[in-house]
C-alpha cells in the first residue's frame, strides 16, 4: 500500500492538482465566455462538462508539459523535483495517464453539439503543441495563451453553435493576459533557461 500510495502522490504532483491555480487561470475564462455567450444562466449540464473538462485537461497538459520537458527539469533548481526527473513517474506512465485524462476529456465532450467537438480537437493539439514550442521560439506564452483561451470558442460553440466575433476578442485579451502572468512566472527561471536554451518570452523581454 505504502508503494502505491506513493505512486497515487506522485500521479498527483504530476498534474498539479496540489496546485490549483493552473486550473482557475483557465476556469475563470470559460466561465466568463459561458456567460456572456448565454441569454442567462448557462444549462446545468454543459457548466459541468466545462468546469470537469477544464480540471482534466489542465491536468493533462501539465502532465504533457513535464514529460516534454522531462530532460530539461534536471538541470533547473525549481523543477528538479518533480516526478518524472526524480524518477517517481516513469515516461511509460505518464503517457498512459496523458491518454486516460484526454480519453476522458473526449467522452464529456461527446455530450455536446458536433462544432463543440470539433473545436476540442484544436484544443489537443494546443495542449500538445504547447511545450514544445520553447524549443523553436521566444514566443511559447502566445501558444500557452491560445490552448489556456480555446475553451472561449469552444464555450459559445457549446451554448449557441456560433463563434461571433465578441468570442474572438475575448479570446485574444486571454492570450494577452497569460503572456503577462507567464512572462512574470517564467522570470523565476530565466538565468537556468538560458543555459540549457530554452526560449520564453522572460528571455525576449527580460
Amino acid at each position: 500500500w505504502s508503494l502505491t500510495q506513493n505512486k497515487l502522490l506522485a500521479f498527483h504532483r504530476l498534474m498539479r492538482t496540489d496546485k490549483p491555480i493552473g486550473a482557475l487561470l483557465l476556469l475563470w475564462p470559460t466561465l466568463w465566455a459561458l456567460w456572456v455567450a448565454t441569454p442567462g444562466v448557462p444549462q446545468l449540464w454543459i457548466l459541468a462538462v466545462f468546469v470537469a473538462g477544464v480540471w482534466l485537461m489542465r491536468a493533462a497538459g501539465c502532465v504533457v508539459n513535464d514529460y516534454a520537458d522531462r530532460k530539461f527539469d534536471g538541470h533547473v533548481k525549481r523543477t528538479a523535483n518533480r516526478p518524472l526527473p526524480s524518477g517517481a513517474v516513469t515516461e511509460k506512465e505518464a503517457r498512459a495517464l496523458f491518454v486516460v485524462l484526454v480519453l476522458i476529456s473526449f467522452l464529456l465532450v461527446l455530450t455536446l453539439n458536433t462544432m463543440t467537438i470539433l473545436l476540442s480537437i484544436a484544443a489537443l493539439a494546443l495542449a500538445w503543441v504547447y511545450p514544445f514550442m520553447k524549443r523553436y521560439t521566444h514566443l511559447p506564452q502566445v501558444v500557452l495563451g491560445a490552448a489556456f483561451g480555446w475553451s472561449i470558442p469552444m464555450a459559445f460553440a457549446a451554448v449557441s453553435e456560433s463563434v461571433p466575433l465578441s468570442c474572438w476578442l475575448m479570446f485574444l485579451a486571454n492570450i494577452l493576459w497569460a503572456v503577462a502572468y507567464d512572462t512574470q512566472y517564467a522570470m523565476v527561471d530565466r538565468d537556468d533557461d538560458v543555459k540549457i536554451g530554452i526560449k520564453s518570452t522572460a528571455i525576449l523581454f527580460g
